[in-house]
Parts: C-alpha cells; sequence; structure tokens
C-alpha cells in the first residue's frame, strides 16, 4: 500500500520524505489555507521535495472553470495532480482533463456508485472518505473498500486513496483489505511509528548492554 501525506506543511513533508516512507502528498484548499502561503508556490515546493504525485485542488465550481484551472495546475510540476470534486461538472472536468493526458483525483467520493462514474470518466485516483463515513454511522474503510473492488471488476486503472483517515486503525485496516493508497496527517504517521513494547525493548536492551560492559 502506498502512503501519502495529507498536508500542506512543508516541514512536516520535508520530515516524511527524509525519514522514506511517503510517495505522494494530498492537499486541498482548507489545509493550504492553514498554512497561510501562496497556493502555486507551496504546491510547486511540495513536488520538488517529494517527487510523486501531489493533490492539488480547483477551487472552481463549473466544469469550465475546474478544466481551466486544472490545466494551470498540471502546468506547475509533472508531478502534479488535479483535484476535483465528484459532482456533475466535476466529472466532465475529469473526462476533459483526462482526455489531455491530465492526471485527476476525484475528491469527496462516497459510494461505490460515485467510484465507478469516476474511473469511467478517467480519474487516476479516487478518494473515497473513510472519516467522514463514520461520522455518520457507516463503516467507511468497507465502503472505501467497496470502491476499490468496483475498479478491480473492471480493470480501470484509477488508483483508490482512502482519505479522511482519523487514526492508526484506519490504515491498519486499509493495509489489511489492500486499498492501493492511504493519504494520512503527519500526526497519524508519527503513531504509526510507536509502540509501548519498543521502547520498552530498546531500554531493556540498553540496560543489558550497560550492565555487560561495567
Amino acid at each position: 500500500m502506498k502512503i501519502f501525506l495529507d498536508t500542506a506543511n512543508i516541514d512536516e513533508i520535508r520530515e516524511a520524505a527524509d525519514i522514506g516512507v511517503i510517495e505522494g502528498v494530498t492537499t486541498n484548499p482548507s489545509l493550504i489555507a492553514k498554512e497561510g502561503r501562496d497556493f502555486k508556490a507551496t504546491v510547486k515546493e511540495i513536488c520538488e521535495i517529494v517527487h510523486g504525485p501531489v493533490s492539488a485542488e480547483v477551487i472552481a465550481l463549473d466544469w469550465e472553470g475546474m478544466v481551466a484551472e486544472g490545466k494551470e495546475l498540471a502546468a506547475i510540476n509533472e508531478y502534479i495532480v488535479v483535484k476535483v470534486p465528484f459532482t456533475k461538472d466535476g466529472i466532465k472536468a475529469t473526462s476533459m482533463l483526462a482526455a489531455e493526458g491530465i492526471d485527476v483525483n476525484v475528491t469527496l467520493v462516497f459510494s461505490p456508485n460515485q467510484a465507478l462514474l469516476a474511473a469511467k470518466a478517467g480519474a487516476a485516483f479516487i478518494s473515497p472518505f473513510a472519516g467522514r463515513l463514520d461520522d455518520i454511522g457507516h463503516d467507511g474503510i468497507e465502503i472505501v473498500s467497496q470502491c476499490q473492488d468496483v475498479v478491480l471488476n473492471y480493470d480501470y486503472e484509477a488508483e483508490i486513496i482512502a482519505a479522511s483517515i482519523r487514526h492508526t486503525e484506519h490504515v491498519r485496516r486499509c493495509a489489511e483489505v489492500g486499498i492501493d493508497v492511504a493519504t494520512i496527517p503527519f500526526k497519524v504517521l508519527m503513531q504509526m511509528m510507536k509502540h509501548p513494547l519498543t521502547d520498552i525493548g530498546i531500554d531493556k536492551f540498553l540496560e543489558d548492554w550497560n550492565k555487560a560492559n561495567q
């Protein structure tokens, strides 16, 4: 399973990239606004750090605007993936951008039916939101898995990105059912590296070593 980092914080991205376990980054208008930086400059810098898919989201809601913004974003760097919301206009924009060889990530997906339409439109990535589905009483990871089954059934080239990941259990379940990609917050990535028994084991090794060499 590929791991993308869901953030626009340059320091977090640098640290995760230095560790060597992330293959891409997803951003959205909220994450960019949180950093208080220029949008295009930020995604360009992210591309220079990660050298993998970097999702940059359009602001327009009409297909003409999405296509125009998408082309501008794709011109920033070869790693840019244009992120569009799942709407009728978003799907139309996806098909048009994909026809021109521009990778698209269809976001705000909440059902296998939506995933099917996004795949048929030529999306390179499809992002069902696990955490937000959990919030309304569904099993988010199960629906993410159903979305992937739809794509695999018909050999579409789209990769499923499990988005709205809230905790390490979400990540574990994604890996268990074979989801293509999980995009996770920096905090969750750090939590994945921690286990109390690991810390206890290291302390015990050091204690034994010091005793043996007294």
